[in-house]
């Protein structure tokens, strides 16, 4: 069987249904990698042994008893620190809120299903304060590192879950996307990362105030992204976005060669004065041939947003860090940027965001009917390869620092604005061995066939053998 952590999500289940390896040796073996290697990479904020160790007796319990087993039962998964666990530390990244613990009457939809699939809870990874950032960096701990060289940065703001994931200390990862949050650290650490359409994972009990965010999976391979998805995945009564369940499984999708598809593809960001690094470009052109290898045809498309298109994001970014309740006398405990963007937000009138809302609905049906003629769109996932730890942040000027994290992440926001699927997929490496992410998004509701081709171009330039040395 090999070592534990080697096996994907798929091949542990296997393992675990079979009787080769129990649910609580499983749960050890990861418990015994993050003690010994989290140090150097950051990826989580809060381990979870005792909790880990009950689920994992659960699980075993569960699966001696027989009958119909949930289809994760005893699958060890960590839950991004945004997202509450009851009875678990939960501290949205921000050192205010350090010694929080989430309430019962927190718990979400997402880490209920995550339970009554039967996973194993490791801990809470490692996320900037808020989820604001794109990159994980924060004062309540270590930076999140890819483990391909941590002196580099994991992305964020799932960046811890893509380092646990990437350095095996977790076999796959919930993570959230509002800006990219899920694409970029998967990016940046080799990995798969899917931001599903807007409306497939569910955000209850809470509101959907923008529209921007949704939960969604990290994972070394395809089929684990699309089993994590299948999990995750359902509409709650009053969504504002609902879906109705998919016909089929995401994981079936998988095995579901694609017709020849049209696909279109571009490569100018829509920020002026905003390049894209030559290695990049060459990933970008790499990913383009295989597809064309594979019989689809490949379309050159016009960058379908302008300049300032995406400036109604800002306003509407800058009122979601302004939601977040925090005592006044505490205000300046928050990073710089955090405080920017919230002074921003409390600026901002009723008005203001309405208008900003809406011209935010401009651009989405923009970039969705640029989109509808093609069954995907080809994009890099970034503009650069992954960046030092420290160097978009700046605490001495904000606006540089969110300006920096745009033209690191151009392509990534609009798919959140629009509500479509997008997904990023480790396809580039550069002679050093860093990750270089390729984006495929397609229209909403698209996440079968878009996992079908992102599982053909898998099998066709496999990753499975690239790994980090920590590994």
């Amino acid at each position: 069987m090999g070592e534990i952590h080697e096996l994907t999500v798929l091949g542990l289940v296997g393992a675990l249904r079979r009787g080769e390896v129990s649910a609580v040796e499983v749960a050890e073996h990861y418990l015994a990698r993050i003690e010994r290697l989290d140090g150097g990479l950051g990826a989580y904020l809060t381990v979870t042994p005792e909790r880990a160790l009950d689920d994992a007796r659960r699980a075993d319990r569960r699966r001696a008893a027989g009958g119909e087993l949930p289809p994760l039962l005893g699958v060890p998964l960590p839950v991004k620190d945004l997202d509450p666990v009851p009875g678990v530390r939960y501290t949205a990244g921000s050192a205010v809120f350090a010694d929080r613990i989430a309430a019962p009457e927190e718990a979400t939809r997402l880490v209920g299903r995550l339970e009554r699939a039967g996973t194993v809870l490791l801990g809470k990874t490692n996320t900037p304060e808020f989820g604001l950032p794109a990159y994980t960096e924060s004062r309540i701990g270590p930076p999140a590192r890819t483990p391909y060289d941590p002196a580099l940065g994991a992305g964020g703001s799932s960046g811890g879950a893509a380092a646990a994931v990437a350095a095996g200390l977790a076999p796959a990862a919930q993570g959230s996307d509002g800006g990219g949050s899920i694409r970029i650290p998967a990016a940046c650490c080799g990995l798969v990362g899917l931001k599903p359409s807007r409306g497939r994972v569910s955000p209850a009990p809470y509101g959907d105030v923008s529209g921007l965010a949704t939960a969604g999976p990290l994972a070394r391979t395809v089929r684990d992204a699309a089993a994590l998805l299948d999990v995750m995945a359902g509409p709650a009564p009053g969504d504002p976005v609902p879906m109705a369940p998919p016909a089929r499984l995401f994981l079936e999708w998988c095995e579901r060669a694609p017709a020849r598809l049209r696909i279109a593809r571009w490569a100018r960001p829509d920020v002026a004065g905003v390049s894209v690094e030559p290695e990049v470009l060459a990933a970008y052109e790499k990913t383009s041939a295989l597809l064309a290898e594979l019989g689809h045809e490949v379309v050159d498309a016009d960058q379908p947003l302008r300049p300032g298109d995406r400036d109604a994001f800002t306003p509407v970014w800058a009122v979601l860090a302004g939601l977040v309740p925090v005592p006044p006398e505490r205000e300046g405990e928050l990073t710089p940027l955090t405080r920017w963007l919230r002074a921003r937000g409390r600026a901002a009138t009723g008005l203001d965001y309405a208008r900003s809302l809406a011209a935010m609905q401009v651009v989405g049906r923009r970039l969705a009917a640029a989109v509808a003629p093609y069954d995907a769109v080809l994009t890099p996932t970034l503009a650069r390869l992954p960046q030092p730890v420290g160097s978009l942040r700046d605490d001495a000027d904000p606006a540089a620092d969110f300006a920096a994290q745009i033209a690191f992440t151009p392509f990534t926001a609009p798919w959140n604005i629009a509500g479509l699927p997008a997904v990023s997929l480790p396809l580039g490496w550069t002679g050093a061995g860093l990750p270089i992410g390729m984006m495929l998004g397609a229209a909403h509701g698209a996440e079968g066939p878009l996992l079908a081709l992102a599982a053909q171009l898998e099998a066709a330039s496999p990753w499975a053998d690239r790994r980090p040395r920590v590994w």
